[in-house]
């Protein structure tokens, strides 16, 4: 199962890699407004516990300069646990360009649910903070490719790849 999702997911990244460049507006206006922009789904493996996890996010802009708020929610599945994620994460955009591959770093909070699958039942619940960088890339159809990875720094699953698009409104 890993194999198979690893290999659609690179095929996925080399597809959208090859896209034509974007020809809208600059999506990261730093005079934008906050508010609701934008949505999307995100899929992606988990080390520590290994799992897969996949999930959704949404994009409410900026609320300074190249920095965007993306809250997103994640279910793990894998090692003999389920993992449920709700995280405030926010990022900021080295370029203002959209049409090129841009870098971005940035971190979260987030509230980590963990549900024993595999021997006694049990579930428990802990705060969680993480880092993550990614490189992300505007599409011709005005959406948004990431890959992202996340490190995690305390009661966070310890790394996470993940690939995700965003579609605005």
């Amino acid at each position: 199962m890993r194999k198979t999702l690893t290999i659609t997911i690179l095929a996925a990244a080399l597809i959208l890699a090859s896209a034509p460049v974007v020809t809208r507006a600059d999506m990261d206006d730093p005079g934008s407004k906050v508010g609701f922009r934008g949505w999307g789904p995100r899929v992606g493996l988990t080390i520590n516990p290994d799992q897969v996890h996949f999930g959704a996010h949404l994009d409410f802009g900026n609320f300074g300069h190249h920095v965007r708020f993306q809250p997103n929610v994640e279910i793990g599945i894998g090692d003999g646990l389920t993992l449920f994620a709700i995280n405030a994460e926010a990022a900021y955009r080295f370029a203002s360009r959209w049409d090129v591959w841009t870098p971005y770093l940035g971190g979260g909070i987030g509230v980590n649910i963990y549900r024993v699958n595999d021997g006694p039942r049990g579930s428990s619940s802990d705060f969680g903070a993480s880092i993550l960088g990614g490189i992300e890339k505007g599409l011709p159809n005005g959406s948004r490719f990431f890959v992202e990875g996340k490190l995690g720094l305390a009661d966070a699953p310890d790394l996470k790849a993940t690939v995700g698009w965003t579609f605005y409104h």
